[in-house]
């Protein structure tokens, strides 16, 4: 019969409440234990003492008789200082996934080609206002010219106005 220290679910919906006891491995979660040696209360500031009680020479017997803790209860007992607990080291934690790192890799390839716009455009514009600009007197000639044209066809278009008028 293997012996583990876990933790056993009570309270409401939403409202959690554990009870860290000693149990059969095979038995279900919340069901018949051996022995009660402490509660967990994880509503509860993490700096609160009620939130973890342990009753440590019962803790300590159970591990010296084999009982093998789980990892939240080993957290526990290791902050209490009753069993050291390795610290794991997991160096792919904070990596993205495969289809984040192509998301990222698109996202900075088309901030490159906006950058590159950006830097071209600049080039223009330096270049523009370097190169002296010549005097262009054609445009101002043809300015009048096109605001005579629309001035004719204004006219025109009240007069067809007026004879639909007429004739409707």
């Amino acid at each position: 019969m293997s012996i583990s220290i876990r933790l056993s679910r009570g309270g409401a919906k939403k409202r959690p409440y554990y009870r860290i006891v000693v149990a059969n491995s095979r038995s279900p979660r919340d069901g018949k234990y051996l022995e009660q040696i402490g509660t967990y209360n994880p509503l509860l500031a993490k700096d609160s003492p009620e939130r973890v009680k342990l009753i440590e020479d019962r803790a300590r017997y159970w591990l010296g008789v084999g009982a093998q803790p789980t990892d939240r209860v080993a957290r526990f007992l290791d902050a209490a200082g009753i069993k050291e607990r390795a610290a794991r080291v997991n160096p792919k934690k904070g990596e993205p996934g495969e289809k984040a790192k192509e998301r990222a890799e698109e996202r900075a390839a088309k901030i490159a080609e906006a950058e590159e716009a950006a830097r071209a455009a600049e080039e223009e514009a330096k270049a523009a206002a370097a190169a002296p600009a010549p005097v262009e007197e054609a445009p101002a000639e043809e300015a009048p010219a096109a605001e005579e044209a629309a001035a004719e066809e204004a006219p025109a278009a009240e007069e067809a106005a007026t004879e639909e008028q007429a004739e409707g």
